[in-house]
């Protein structure tokens, strides 16, 4: 089951923020390894080189296929000489993962129009990109997945927490979007374009970044308080997303196409 022997996997955002070594991985990292257990060789992106050479000794180690490329997925040239790189290394393309992006918080008043780009570009162009430069190797041959990485930020509005981060919700909501569009118009052509769309994750993110610009370094604070927002009563992580992924680019979701798996606990069912 949810066998990937065979294929090719591009999966960007491979690498994790935080301390070398730490047991609380990112959903690129999640992704990557599993995949790699299933078989797939994976083509591991990140501008992290150090982050990602992690993840590739922690793939080799378990006897895993990959090879790590150092990409930023903002700069089109950048992503077009990947996408090159991956053919020549592994002859075909079969998955791409788009796992970037990050949260800047702000409403439209105190949003820079700078910040309000980045975030655009972090979070929505780098999907556009990646798809733009995959979809000619994929149409060739004539069949691919491909799993955009959104956030229940994008489908719904957390007013209680008293949180803006308008260019975040906005680009996330474009990534779901830009998977529906994207699938409708390869949908014969067979290539799949699904999305999967994580609520409140315990990643590194939180220590190395929320914690710091949210919680006023009370990184315990943060985590109690993210935990008791799920209905479930406490955060994913990484590998329930990698799992959401893994199946979406499987065999077995063959006729699942232009939809998306949230993996948020319940969240957005409390959500207004």
């Amino acid at each position: 089951m949810l066998s990937m022997t065979g294929k090719v996997a591009i999966i960007a955002g491979a690498g994790s923020v935080g301390a070398a070594g730490s047991k609380i991985f990112g959903n690129g990292k999640a992704t990557a390894i599993l995949f790699a257990r299933q078989g797939a060789s994976v083509f591991l992106l990140d501008i992290n080189t150090e982050a990602m050479a992690e993840t590739q000794a922690i793939i080799e180690k378990a006897g895993g296929v990959c090879a790590t490329h150092r990409c930023d997925m903002m700069v089109a040239a950048e992503v077009r000489e990947m996408v090159q790189a991956c053919v020549a290394r592994f002859k075909r393309i079969d998955v791409l993962v788009n796992n970037v992006g990050g949260s800047a918080p702000g409403d439209p008043v105190s949003m820079t129009e700078e910040v309000w780009d980045r975030q655009i570009d972090f979070n929505l162009k780098t999907a556009f990109l990646g798809c733009k430069h995959v979809l000619p190797v994929m149409l060739e041959q004539g069949r691919g997945a491909i799993v955009n990485i959104a956030s229940v930020a994008g489908m719904r509005n957390d007013f209680l927490s008293g949180r803006s981060h308008v260019g975040y919700s906005a680009s996330k909501a474009g990534v779901i979007q830009l998977s529906r569009s994207v699938a409708g118009t390869y949908a014969k052509k067979g290539i799949r374009v699904n999305t999967v769309v994580p609520g409140l994750m315990h990643t590194p993110l939180v220590e190395h970044r929320l914690a710091r610009t949210v919680a006023g370094n009370d990184t315990q604070a943060l985590i109690d308080a993210r935990n008791a927002a799920v209905p479930m009563g406490h955060m994913g992580d990484a590998w329930d997303v990698a799992h959401a992924v893994l199946f979406l680019a499987s065999d077995e979701a063959r006729f699942i196409t232009a939809t998306e798996i949230v993996v948020d606990g319940g969240s957005t069912a409390t959500m207004p």
